[in-house]
């Protein structure tokens, strides 16, 4: 006689197991909608190429910057609150162009207003593709832990507050790939906001300054200077502060290594 175990039954539907197709199909609909928020970015951030792209510029900027500023000046609280939220979509959706919205909100706000108001909606828009992106792939990057993969992340883990911070703070890592590695890589939520508010904030203040003095080189018509961040009084600190994010990784494996070295000599 053969024995159907509770176990086989749900694996192999039959006529002896009805209710395993629909719990097949609910499982399957449940991977759909743990798909959906990523797919939702991602159309998004097509629409947003196709109808958005255009805004996001400095001829735009300058063609709209008089009606910008008498719209602040008569809703300043509603065109704050537009701003972040404007802000966060376009970093949630990974359009191109958010440096502009960045020289704007100094351009509108001053530098520390401004750049607290970026602050906060590039968080807000970070945290929200690295969730969709961490429910997304979740079961499928733990499925694939194994291996180099699961190494990088025992790795990552290792050092994780060190790890973001540099991602945040080295101008030349593209903001998009600071929002995805860490879900990619199993970051902690909290660790991720943290690291992400406190980050972000010195180049802010760089661009946010620069778009404080927008306003002059508007009116003469002159572009601003986006590569002021690497001018070496400035790249030099950011390094400055990425190398100190980066030495309890380094202290770290200091560590493990002369322990290793005196375990292997006692023996």
């Amino acid at each position: 006689m053969t024995h159907i175990t509770e176990e086989s039954a749900m694996a192999a539907p039959t006529e002896s197991c009805p209710e395993c197709p629909p719990a097949r199909r609910a499982a399957g609909r449940g991977g759909w909608l743990r798909r959906l928020p990523l797919l939702l970015i991602g159309l998004g951030a097509a629409a947003g190429l196709v109808f958005a792209s255009d805004y996001l510029s400095f001829d735009a900027l300058a063609a709209h910057y008089e009606e910008l500023r008498g719209w602040r000046d008569a809703n300043y609280p509603l065109a704050a609150l537009a701003f972040v939220a404007a802000y966060a979509l376009v970093v949630a959706f990974s359009i191109p162009g958010a440096i502009w919205l960045t020289l704007l909100g100094g351009l509108l706000f001053g530098t520390w207003t401004g750049a607290a108001l970026v602050i906060a909606a590039a968080t807000l828009g970070a945290t929200g593709i690295f969730l969709a992106a961490r429910t997304a792939l979740g079961d499928w990057l733990k499925s694939r832990a194994q291996g180099w993969l699961g190494r990088l992340e025992r790795g990552f883990h290792e050092g994780e507050v060190s790890f973001l911070l540099i991602l945040r703070l080295l101008p030349v890592v593209p903001f998009w790939v600071a929002n995805l590695a860490p879900a990619f890589l199993g970051a902690r939520l909290g660790t991720f906001v943290w690291t992400t508010f406190l980050g972000i904030m010195p180049a802010t203040v760089v661009y946010t300054s620069v778009g404080a003095g927008l306003g002059t080189e508007i009116a003469e018509g002159r572009k601003p200077d986006l590569g002021v961040i690497f001018e070496p009084h400035i790249l030099g600190p950011l390094i400055g502060l990425a190398a100190l994010a980066a030495l309890p990784v380094v202290l770290r494996r200091l560590g493990l290594g002369l322990g290793t070295k005196k375990e292997n000599s006692d023996a």
